[in-house]
């Protein structure tokens, strides 16, 4: 079966009813597509940027406006594969702040904490910088729209400065854009 098209990844979006949810001033649909473009920008490939897409596709610790329940999670392999699938599926259900802490470690394996089973969920250090760029790039997407600036900021400059390139200077653009303090 030949890969979905975007319009048939975003019909699918619309079936299930997430158009319909609010998203940082804005629906959730537009927001999913926003995070899809910028990893596009990125030039990370069309794979990574589905993953994009779907990257709250079963609520995060912050944004429970819209949640998959998991045990429709073949579904989601089926359109954007298992490695990007299993991506979302880390960045819904992380403990955020385990993700975090690891951002200046050097390692080969990564652990972070499944925020409601509580059980740890290794990784290699290809899918954690993978995931820390889905992470970075969602709030990079929404950060100015929700006037949250200082949510999380030194978590997510040091996701920036241990990615660098594209993301750093990404992250370096979004934030100069922050208004002054009156």
């Amino acid at each position: 079966m030949a890969d979905p098209t975007f319009k048939q990844l975003t019909r699918w979006f619309i079936d299930t009813g997430a158009d319909q949810v609010s998203h940082t001033k804005n629906g959730y649909l537009a927001h999913a597509i926003g995070v899809y473009n910028d990893l596009k920008k990125w030039d990370l490939g069309e794979d990574f940027a589905r993953a994009g897409l779907f990257h709250s596709i079963y609520g995060t610790q912050q944004f429970q406006g819209f949640t998959l329940p998991v045990d429709r999670r073949d579904e989601v392999r089926d359109l954007i594969g298992d490695y990007y699938e299993r991506l979302c599926f880390l960045n819904c259900f992380m403990q955020r702040e385990t993700l975090y802490s690891q951002w200046a470690d050097d390692k080969q394996t990564y652990s972070i904490t499944h925020r409601e089973a509580g059980e740890q969920m290794e990784m290699d250090r290809k899918t954690y910088d993978d995931l820390c760029t889905l992470h970075l790039c969602d709030w990079l997407e929404q950060v100015e729209r929700s006037g949250m600036w200082d949510f999380n900021r030194e978590e997510f400059h040091n996701l920036g400065t241990r990615l660098g390139g594209i993301a750093e200077a990404s992250y370096d653009t979004v934030f100069a854009r922050e208004p002054s303090p009156s």
